[in-house]
C-alpha cells in the first residue's frame, strides 16, 4: 500500500526548513512505522507535481500534518492540491490545528477525515526505533536527534493547547536506548515534571556517542516552579551539557523575585547568564507597558528574552506582515490590551536587548550591528560614555529605556 505523508508549504524561511524547531517530526515517526509493517510510504515537503513525486506513485492514503492554527490555509492548499492529483486517495489530516480544531479542520479544508492527537503505534515505534532523517531532501545533514522522555503536561495553562492535544501524561524510565546522536533536541513539554527525570538526567551524563559526550537542549524549556522546589536538578542539567536554558516568566511584573530565583539557580549550577532565555508572552493580558517593566529586569539581570506573540487557540489566520507601517485586527490578532504599534516596538526591543547581552553591549546601533564605521571607530564608540556616543550615532539605542 502506497502512503503519501505530506508537510504542507508552510511560511518557513528556505534557512529554517531543517531547523530544530520546524523538522517535521511527526510524519518521520509515521514514516518510519509505515515501512516496518510493509507498507510503501513517501514523504515530501510541499506540494509537488506528479513528476516530483514519482509518476508510478498511486498513494491510497495521503496523510497531511498540520502545525498551528493561524496556519490552517495552508493546510487546506495542500488538501486542495493532493485531491486534484490522486482523486481516488483518502486524504487525512492530522496535528496541532486537526487536534485541536477538528470539525473547522474537516469543513474548512474538505480532507476525508481527521486524525485527532497522537498515532500510537507510530509514537510506540520511533520510541524503541532510532528515527531517521535521510527520507528528506536535505541541502544540508541534520546533526541532532529529537527525542521525547515524556509526553503532556502537569500544568493546565489557559493560553497553551498541548494539554488539550495530549491530555494523558505519560514518561519514560530510560532513554539510553534511544540516542543515537551527538545532539539531543527534547521536545517534551514540561520536561523536569518527569518523576524519572534524575534517571534521565544522569543517562545523559555518562552518555557519548562515538566517543564524544552528548550535548542536549530542551525545545519548551524548563519548569521554574520545579527547579525553585528541586534546584539540584539545574547542577544536573549542567552536568548533562544542556545549552541555552529556558524558564517561563507568563504573569505580571510583582513576580519577578521569583523568576529571578530561579535564574540564580541556573547561574549557580554553572549556566552564563547571557545563555539563559526567559519566554515571556505579549500581545495578551499583561499590556505593553507591564511588559517593558519585565524586559527592564531581563536586562538587568542580562539575560535574553524569547519573545512569543500571542495567538488564541482557535485562531485560524495571521497575516502579520514585520514591514507593513500599520496593520488592523482584520490582518492578525490584536489583543484589546495592545496596538500595533505596542507589538511592534516591544518585539523590536527585545530584539535589540538581546543583541545587547549575546554581545556585551552597553547599547545598540544598527549601523554597528551591520558594521557600516570601520573597526577602529567601532572599538572607540563601545568605550566612550554614553551621551558621547548618543552624538555620534543616530540610531543610538539604550536598553534602559521604557518608552515607545
Amino acid at each position: 500500500m502506497n502512503i503519501l505523508l505530506v508537510e504542507p508549504n508552510f511560511p518557513v524561511a528556505p534557512r529554517s526548513k531543517n531547523h530544530k524547531n520546524f523538522l517535521p517530526i511527526g510524519l518521520l515517526k509515521l514514516y518510519d512505522y509505515y515501512k516496518s509493517i510493509g507498507y510503501n510510504p513517501k514523504l515530501v515537503r510541499g506540494n509537488k507535481s506528479k513528476r516530483n513525486i514519482g509518476n508510478r506513485f498511486k498513494p491510497k492514503q495521503i496523510m497531511i500534518t498540520s502545525l498551528f492554527t493561524y496556519w490552517a490555509k495552508y493546510v487546506k492548499e495542500s488538501v486542495e492540491h493532493y485531491k486534484r492529483l490522486f482523486p481516488k486517495a483518502k486524504v487525512m489530516v492530522g496535528g496541532i490545528y486537526a487536534s485541536l480544531m477538528p470539525m473547522h479542520c474537516k469543513k474548512y479544508t474538505g480532507c476525508d477525515e481527521v486524525y485527532i492527537g497522537l498515532h500510537k503505534e507510530a509514537e510506540e515505534y520511533a520510541s524503541k526505533n532510532h528515527l531517521s532523517y535521510k527520507k528528506l531532501d536535505n541541502p544540508q545533514p541534520i546533526d541532532y536527534q529529537i527525542i521525547h522522555a515524556s509526553r503532556g503536561c502537569i500544568r493546565k495553562c489557559h493560553f497553551c493547547g498541548t494539554w488539550k492535544i495530549e491530555p494523558r501524561v505519560t514518561y519514560k524510565k530510560i532513554i539510553k536506548g534511544e540516542i543515537c546522536s551527538k545532539k539531543l533536541i527534547f521536545y517534551d513539554n514540561n520536561l523536569l515534571a518527569n518523576p524519572y527525570i534524575e534517571n534521565i538526567l544522569n543517562e545523559i551524563i555518562e552518555e557519548r556517542e562515538n566517543g564524544n559526550f552528548v550535548i542536549c537542549e530542551s525545545q519548551s524549556g524548563f519548569d521554574g516552579r520545579t527547579l525553585l522546589d528541586k534546584p539540584y536538578l539545574a547542577a544536573m542539567l549542567k552536568k548533562a551539557r544542556f545549552i541555552y536554558p529556558r524558564i517561563s516568566w507568563d504573569h505580571s511584573y510583582r513576580d519577578w523575585r521569583t523568576i529571578k530565583k530561579q535564574i540564580d539557580i541556573l547561574i549557580n549550577a554553572g549556566f552564563r547568564s547571557k545563555d539563559i532565555f526567559v519566554f515571556m508572552l505579549y500581545n495578551y493580558e499583561i499590556d505593553f507597558y507591564e511588559m517593558e517593566k519585565k524586559r527592564l529586569k531581563c536586562w538587568e539581570w542580562k539575560i535574553q528574552i524569547a519573545d512569543c506573540r500571542y495567538r488564541p487557540l482557535d485562531q485560524t489566520f495571521d497575516n502579520y506582515n514585520p514591514r507593513a507601517k500599520e496593520q488592523t485586527n482584520e490582518d492578525y490578532y490584536i489583543h484589546h490590551n495592545w496596538t500595533d504599534t505596542q507589538i511592534r516596538q516591544f518585539r523590536k526591543n527585545v530584539r535589540r536587548q538581546n543583541v545587547c547581552v549575546r554581545q556585551d553591549l552597553r547599547f545598540y546601533s544598527r549601523t554597528l550591528e551591520n558594521k557600516k564605521v570601520d573597526k577602529k571607530l567601532s572599538l572607540k564608540l563601545k568605550q566612550m560614555p554614553l551621551e558621547e556616543v548618543k552624538g555620534i550615532l543616530s540610531d543610538f539605542w539604550y536598553p534602559n529605556i521604557n518608552s515607545l
